[in-house]
């Protein structure tokens, strides 16, 4: 009988065949002394990252790789790999090499030293993130954690940083309260852990990423103002329906450019411009709800037509649920139409929301 790991790694990946060979070589390198495994959790890369990683670990019983057919997400990725660790400590961290993994030992001490949880930080400290960003990333980086400090009242400086290492036990008791979607895990850890946890940010340069791609793109907005709407609702509602919410205000603006801009020809009355914009706006709903939204059940070809079809009934049956329940909380309780009509959308979203996951991205 041999003692397990004291330490376990968790490693989301996603097409990283090129890196995860150099990750693990600096991890033995770094970890030389430490009783360690790292877990990488793949998407089913269809580069061939889980085969390579299955022939590392016939090599070195320290890799672990678990591959994910039909879900997708990083966040999901690190929950499913935190609680199938064996360790009592788990760190996250990229493959992309941009995280430094010479930080881990002083990242395990000082969680020997009493710590909850140690952030791997690129804004305190002596932190740098110019490398691995570009200047508009690191714009949107800073505006995030400012976003997240004001509404969720985290108080480390990178509640966005992709890199700690937390007691598994926390996770273990917040894990129900998590969500699989988005990508930022650390600040959905942080507004659901109870108070008093005993925080360390130890600094970190960024690296810059040398091979593969980032797998981020400008819908993870959405995703990101998602979760901070859960949360800063106390998760009454999920983040997939707060996301569905936004991508519907989204399809708001474009209902009204689409409205404008068929009536601004002069050759199309108001019935006929408010149904075609009211149309345009159902499209572009469905696929941005499906590159996003749904991007673990995101349909293709064939599929995503019939699903486009699906879609517009449902909207179509949710307006009228939205009319209907709003005529009847005007004109019964005799409300007022502002009242009476967030009622009558909320009414409808919900719906279009609950039909849409049963009918258009049901789960297979």
């Amino acid at each position: 009988m041999t003692s397990g790991p004291d330490l376990s790694i968790i490693v989301p990946t996603f097409n990283e065949k090129d890196n995860v060979l150099v990750l693990v070589e600096r991890l033995r390198t770094a970890l030389a002394g430490v009783a360690w495994e790292a877990i990488f959790v793949d998407d089913n890369s269809p580069d061939g990252t889980a085969w390579l990683l299955r022939e590392m670990a016939a090599r070195d019983s320290r890799i672990r790789c678990l591959r994910r057919v039909g879900r997708r997400g990083l966040s999901g990725a690190c929950i499913e790999g935190m609680l199938a660790a064996s360790a009592p400590v788990v760190a996250v961290m990229d493959a992309d090499l941009q995280h430094d993994e010479a930080l881990l030992p002083a990242m395990l001490e000082s969680i020997g030293k009493g710590a909850d949880l140690v952030v791997g930080t690129r804004y305190a400290g002596g932190g740098d993130a110019s490398a691995g960003f570009t200047a508009f990333r690191q714009g949107a980086s800073h505006l995030a954690t400012a976003l997240a400090r004001r509404l969720l009242h985290v108080t480390v400086s990178d509640p966005m940083s992709g890199f700690f290492m937390i007691r598994r036990q926390i996770v273990e008791d917040v894990a129900v309260k998590l969500s699989a979607q988005g990508f930022k895990i650390l600040l959905d850890i942080l507004a659901s852990a109870p108070k008093g946890l005993k925080i360390v940010e130890l600094p970190f340069s960024f690296r810059e990423r040398t091979a593969g791609e980032s797998k981020l793109d400008s819908l993870v907005a959405f995703d990101y103002l998602g979760l901070l709407a859960a949360k800063s609702f106390g998760d009454w509602f999920s983040v997939r329906f707060a996301m569905f919410v936004l991508v519907g205000a989204s399809g708001l603006v474009v209902h009204l450019i689409a409205l404008q801009s068929l009536l601004g020809t002069r050759q199309v009355g108001f019935y006929y411009a408010q149904t075609a914009a009211t149309y345009v706006a159902m499209v572009w709903n469905f696929f941005v709800n499906n590159q996003l939204t749904y991007r673990d059940r995101r349909l293709h070809g064939r599929a995503a037509l019939q699903g486009l079809l699906i879609f517009c009934a449902v909207c179509s049956v949710g307006a009228l649920a939205n009319v209907g329940v709003a005529r009847w909380i005007f004109f019964s309780n005799r409300t007022s139409a502002w009242a009476a009509g967030t009622a009558g959308a909320l009414m409808g979203a919900v719906f279009n929301y609950a039909a849409s996951s049963a009918l258009t991205w049901r789960k297979t």
